[in-house]
């Protein structure tokens, strides 16, 4: 019986090393997306002072691993083999849930879920407990479970995410107000006495009130900086203070990229000591339940009460520094934490560009009402004061060279790190598990709409971004608690084998999100090595998306037929699937079109309208064969019927529209322009062709009056198909006369080449 539970803690501390690396993989967007997001220093030196930040942060944060043990749940009521079910069922849970939400690329909470896994975990080992001993439940679960203390912190958390938000808005408000988007005229006059008052600020809060649980800080120390806390203060601000104006006087250096980085550490320091106990303080726990009851020397493990796990419990430092090191290892080494970086960064940045979220009617509604409250305000404001302010909150002109353009500035980038190091180090103090995601997530975005960052050009778009983050966190709540609860119950009732086949699947599912994540990173570098910065590139690189939405057109526009046929359901529903994801990257690069245009130069711009021309012509293509593959599938998800007169005439159909699309795709990679009007005698035959499919159709209907839904789909698919044949003619012209264009460019460009 020992040997089992020696494998059970083996396994805790297993799955603490995973959890340490897939926690730090979704929170690292905490601490380093102000910094990537201003461009405050080399990727590599911002990565350097967040490790060190983590490092320091995790021996500070022994006085917040309490909330594992005793924080949720009343230890003293359950025996030895309940908890170590509970810790193991919380740890199996943990590891996927996180894992998933870093994979999808969205932020969420690390505290959030491991204080729904504890709470479902616990209910359910104590809902078995009252049921085996004959007790009523409703008046025995709430002595298991610590409600007054959960409550607290349940609240704490999701109360914290208006206080971010709030706050973020209007320290960036006042700070805006005084900086202006004019830093050149107002650094000199604002960055020492804001960097005075942020790295003052940080040194409170995270030296002083988050020192407090550290096994390094004496009584003594404590006493000492408590005594004299205002004189402390003082000298720090008046010191950084003069040292930064001494700075910008005598130097060039910008104080406020100092701001941002000190501001870096702070945060991963903050995040360290208050998230540490989400990734090893259970295992620690379980660790300290296996020795109590070893020491204990009598009893059986279901007999054996955990009332050990309520004293105070100092942890190792050397646990503390060997957590500290896996996740400065992580941070260097992950590659999805950078994509739930980009984000926040993507709801947060200034400029405007391709949005990762689609418009909601909820986004819009809220839009509309801020639209009315603002232009209210406007009218009651005084004149004067309307101007002054707009003025200082007027940005300037976003740089269009993807190299030196900002997603904001390192005054907003400040104010992100400032404040979110202050809430967490005030909750850290409290002994509050307050979530680290959801403060520096919202704060960002408080800040972000205090910035004017959210125009009416994209803040339908951000406020859609940001409730899905959110309604993820309510998710990640709910499927944690429900989650752990399964598994509880699964490792309660099975044992050893079931902790074995759940280990087993836990290891086999992070191998298979691991690579597919491996997979759309790779593509998302393929994509961004291919990333275009002029004319000449833009057209060809645009010729080359046409052939391949032809050529995937052609592939989707047959196998559409050809499975519709065979009632092949399945297959058509993969078809339709690819299909939209066709659309999705059209529509990327038509929302790119203004920016891409913006590379052209002076005597470039008459490529411009038949670039646009081809996106359009390519964009109408797709929807059409979305158009097709629907009622297709409809039809067979439906189950409606099919008849078999026309099978023959479709399908020769189908085989003359993919040889027509074969033709066009060897004229534009050959440039057979000379076969142009080829093209048009082939599609008029296809028409043709197709008006005697549809007449043929409405005689069958009117012969046998039956069929009508075959029909139905049969006139939509042929009718759209025709559409489509219109629209991949005018892409192919429009193609063609984007190429000559290109040949124009390039003959005057060889020319000023040899004039030189």
């Amino acid at each position: 019986m020992e040997s089992y539970y020696i494998l059970i803690v083996g396994v805790l501390f297993l799955l603490a090393i995973s959890d340490l690396i897939v926690g730090v993989s979704n929170d690292a967007v905490n601490f380093l997306n102000s910094a990537i997001g201003s461009k405050a220093a080399p990727f590599k030196t911002i990565m350097a002072i967040a490790a060190a930040g983590v490092l320091v942060g995790a021996v500070f944060s022994n006085g917040m691993m309490e909330v594992a043990r005793k924080g949720i749940f009343n230890p003293e009521m359950f025996a030895f083999s309940h908890i170590m079910v509970i810790f193991l069922a919380v740890m199996l849970t943990d590891i996927l849930l996180l894992d998933f939400f870093n994979t999808i690329g969205l932020p969420t909470s690390t505290t959030v879920s491991i204080v729904f896994e504890i709470l479902g975990a616990a209910v359910a080992i104590s809902i078995f407990k009252i049921r085996h001993a004959g007790e009523t439940l409703a008046t025995n679960l709430g002595d298991h479970i610590n409600t007054e203390r959960a409550v607290v912190i349940i609240v704490g958390i999701f109360l914290s995410v208006v206080i971010a938000f709030t706050v973020g808005m209007i320290v960036q408000w006042i700070v805006r107000l005084a900086f202006s988007f004019n830093l050149k005229k107002t650094t000199k006059f604002w960055s020492g006495i804001w960097g005075g008052f942020a790295i003052t600020a940080i040194l409170y809060f995270l030296l002083m009130k988050g020192a407090k649980g550290s096994t390094l800080v004496t009584e003594d120390m404590l006493q000492f900086i408590k005594e004299h806390t205002v004189r402390i203060l003082l000298i720090s601000f008046l010191g950084w203070t003069i040292l930064f104006q001494m700075l910008l006087s005598f130097t060039r250096f910008n104080v406020l990229k100092i701001t941002v980085l000190v501001g870096t550490f702070a945060l991963a320091m903050a995040f360290a000591g208050n998230d540490l106990v989400n990734f090893i303080g259970v295992p620690l726990a379980g660790f300290e339940s296996f020795k109590a009851f070893n020491l204990a020397g009598s009893g059986t493990p279901d007999g054996f009460m955990m009332e050990a796990l309520k004293a105070p419990v100092d942890t190792p430092i050397y646990f503390l520094i060997a957590a500290g090191l896996i996740m400065v290892l992580t941070l260097r080494f992950s590659k999805k934490a950078r994509s739930v970086t980009a984000t926040t960064i993507d709801l947060s940045r200034q400029g405007e560009g391709t949005e990762r979220f689609a418009s909601s009617s909820l986004s819009r509604f809220i839009v509309r009402r801020a639209v009315e409250l603002s232009n209210g305000i406007d009218r009651i404001a005084p004149s004067r004061a309307t101007q002054f302010v707009n003025s200082r909150f007027s940005a300037p002109e976003i740089q269009v060279d993807s190299e030196k353009k900002l997603a904001f500035d390192l005054v907003r980038a400040s104010v992100n790190l400032v404040v979110a190091s202050i809430l967490i180090a005030i909750g850290t103090s409290l002994k509050l598990p307050l979530s680290t995601t959801y403060v520096t997530f919202m704060v960002a975005m408080g800040t972000s709409l205090s910035d004017g960052a959210w125009g009416r050009e994209s803040a339908v778009y951000r406020i859609t971004g940001v409730l899905t983050v959110v309604g993820g966190w309510f998710f990640t709540a709910f499927s944690a608690f429900s989650a752990a609860f399964l598994i509880a119950t699964i490792i309660f009732f099975g044992k050893l084998p079931v902790i074995l086949i759940l280990i087993a699947t836990a290891i086999f599912i992070l191998i298979r999100t691991h690579a597919f994540h491996k997979k759309r990173r790779e593509k998302e570098e393929l994509l961004d090595t291919e990333k275009i910065t002029a004319s000449y590139e833009v057209l060809n690189s645009c010729s080359d998306e046409v052939r391949s939405a032809i050529s995937q057109t052609s592939k989707i526009l047959y196998e559409t037929y050809n499975n519709f046929s065979k009632e092949k359901h399945k297959e058509l529903k993969k078809l339709r699937k690819d299909s939209k994801h066709l659309i999705k990257r059209i529509k990327e690069i038509r929302e790119d079109i203004p920016a891409t245009l913006k590379k052209f130069e002076e005597k470039e711009l008459s490529s411009g309208p038949y670039y646009v021309q081809v996106v359009d012509y390519m964009k109408e293509m797709c929807n059409s064969l979305i158009h097709i593959v629907q009622p297709a599938y409809d039809h067979l998800d439906n189950n409606h019927s099919l008849d078999k007169e026309q099978s023959n005439q479709l399908k020769d159909f189908n085989e003359k529209v993919y040889e027509f699309f074969n033709f066009l795709i060897d004229l534009i990679k050959n440039r057979q322009f000379q076969k142009l009007n080829e093209v048009a005698e082939k599609r008029n035959a296809l028409f043709e062709m197709s008006n005697e499919i549809l007449l043929n159709r409405i005689k069958i209907l009117k012969k046998t009056q039956k069929g009508v839904k075959v029909s139905v789909t049969y006139i939509e698919m042929l009718s759209e198909t025709k559409n489509l044949l219109l629209n991949a003619t005018q892409l192919v012209k429009a193609d063609i006369n984007m190429l000559n264009s290109l040949s124009v460019h390039a003959e005057e460009l060889e020319m000023e080449v040899l004039d030189e």
